[in-house]
């Protein structure tokens, strides 16, 4: 006969996530739709990625984030 297998239940308030639950203290965040998806050190640098980004996908939200004054600013695309 066949055996049951038991899978090992998980415990009750473990959070798995891929991103960090570090909060950001210095630098700038790539925010796309909600989600921190990479880190900086010089606002250009972010800006020129997240303005990538949205030429490529324009219907994606892309923000960037200021760790240090704690403001956003959206990413649009220049318009003709």
């Amino acid at each position: 006969m066949r055996e049951k297998r038991r899978l090992a239940a998980p415990a009750a308030s473990v959070r798995t996530t891929k991103a960090s639950i570090a909060p950001l203290k210095t630098g700038y965040a790539l925010i796309v739709d909600g989600h921190v998806k990479a880190t900086f050190t010089a606002k250009a640098s972010a800006l020129e990625a997240g303005t990538q980004l949205k030429n490529r996908s324009p219907r994606l939200q892309v923000k960037i984030y200021d760790a240090e004054t704690k403001l956003s600013e959206i990413v649009e695309i220049a318009r003709a």
